[in-house]
């Protein structure tokens, strides 16, 4: 049996049902114990973010999925009606081909983002540490962390920017070659400057200047990130020392005009300043951009880069697919044979148990025979069972060389009552292992 996904993102449902069903950090080993002690839950692991809760599981009887939902149900105290339209549910195969999508950033709200990949490490690491893996959740997990840097690595879909901010960013460290020892002056304290400064940080910016007209914001803003905050009416006397400005507002009206700007250019001695306004309505008058040293960007400028960018990473999409397609081929192969060779092992053990058994009974009630009748008929009940057991054998283990494989060697223990080997569990994963490192 394979692993199934069960969960809700950001399309299925608000934030308001997100939050119910989230797992915070603290809460997450218990809550994984809690879960694996449930009716027909074998191995899982939980990935909880801003956008999602997945639970991944290996489920070993029918009431397996319902103890899931019953568990999720139980998380924001309601009933499993109550949450089943905002629940998908994707079994086997399926199951394992969502959680590469997830790892690749295929399933985020932001196309290709990367922050994804570690948050399914680190669900994973969390399950590993409470001991809710067994060697198939193991299997999965290893090939989606390798699939996720595969796809990242080959196709380059983290590559370009697909948010405004992001793509601001982007722009003045493009143009200016670097941002490291640049300052950088943010007018607005608003989420969208907030989001500009954490891509800012992470590009070594040497300082971040808050203005805001409410003064209180822009401390707080700034208390965030460890920048600092100057008064609005200050603003042209801080823009003098600024290698970037990025203003985005809420004013109905222009906040730089070009005179005080002027001003502060000729106080510059034309040093070059880069001003990029990703406000609506503009904060930066359009003929501030026609000074000496100032190259102005607007929020036209920038949706043309994002949209540009956001079709790069489609194609980027396309092709992670086919990567995942192929992984997920060789995930269900790997996983199928090992499905399938104690399941032969298990049959043919049945078969010279039943043999054996009906061998020994007629010898029994025939009484007196001689060697030779004897060895006849051993060598027709070993023929009988070899012959019986020949086909199914070796129809399963050509059957294991396709995805569906595991289907048929479940089916055939079910069918048979056949008892396979545990051992398997404790072995090495066979889809990471006898390739190298794979991440």
């Amino acid at each position: 049996m394979l692993i199934t996904a069960v969960g809700l993102n950001h399309r299925t449902a608000p934030v308001a049902v997100r939050e119910r069903l989230s797992f915070p950090e603290h809460f997450l080993k218990d809550a994984l114990r809690r879960l694996a002690d449930q009716d027909g839950v074998e191995s899982c692991v939980i990935i909880s973010t801003c956008n999602r809760t997945e639970i991944y599981a290996v489920l070993s009887a029918e009431e397996g999925l319902e103890s899931v939902l019953g568990f999720l149900a139980a998380r924001c105290e309601t009933t499993v009606e109550a949450i089943k339209n905002y629940i998908y549910v994707y079994p086997f195969g399926e199951g394992v081909r969502h959680l590469f999508r997830v790892a690749a950033g295929l399933d985020s709200m932001v196309l290709g983002e990367t922050q994804i990949l570690g948050q399914v490490k680190q669900a994973y690491q969390f399950a590993q540490q409470v001991d809710t893996v067994n060697w198939l959740m193991n299997c999965a997990f290893q090939q989606a962390l390798a699939v996720g840097k595969r796809v990242r690595t080959e196709t380059g879909i983290d590559k370009n920017p697909v948010s405004i901010s992001y793509a601001a960013v982007e722009l003045a460290r493009q143009t200016l070659g670097s941002l490291e020892g640049r300052e950088v002056l943010i007018v607005g304290a608003g989420k969208m400057s907030a989001l500009t400064v954490k891509h800012l940080l992470s590009n070594g910016v040497a300082g971040v200047i808050v203005s805001n007209r409410s003064y209180d914001r822009a401390v707080e803003l700034a208390r965030q990130f460890g920048g600092r905050a100057v008064r609005f009416d200050e603003l042209y006397q801080w823009m003098e020392h600024a290698d970037i400005v990025i203003s985005c507002t809420a004013a109905s009206h222009y906040v730089i005009r070009p005179d005080p700007m002027a001003v502060v250019q000729e106080r510059r001695g034309g040093r070059q300043i880069f001003l990029i306004d990703i406000a609506v309505p503009r904060d930066v008058a359009p003929e501030v951009g026609q000074l000496p040293g100032v190259a102005l960007y607007d929020i036209d400028s920038l949706q043309s880069v994002v949209d540009a960018n956001l079709a790069e990473r489609q194609r980027a999409a396309a092709a992670a697919e086919r990567i995942i397609d192929g992984e997920l081929r060789e995930f269900l192969l790997a996983v199928g044979s090992r499905f399938v060779i104690p399941t032969v092992v298990a049959l043919k053990k049945r078969g010279e148990e039943i043999k054996q058994k009906e061998l020994w009974r007629a010898l029994n009630r025939l009484g007196n025979l001689s060697d030779r009748e004897r060895k006849v008929i051993g060598s027709m009940a070993n023929s009988i069972v070899n012959q019986l057991l020949h086909e199914p054998v070796t129809r399963l283990k050509k059957l294991a060389l396709t995805p569906e494989g595991h289907f048929y060697s479940d089916a055939l223990q079910k069918l048979f009552a056949l008892e396979t080997e545990t051992e398997a569990d404790r072995e090495p994963c066979p889809v990471t292992c006898g390739k190298g490192k794979r991440g």
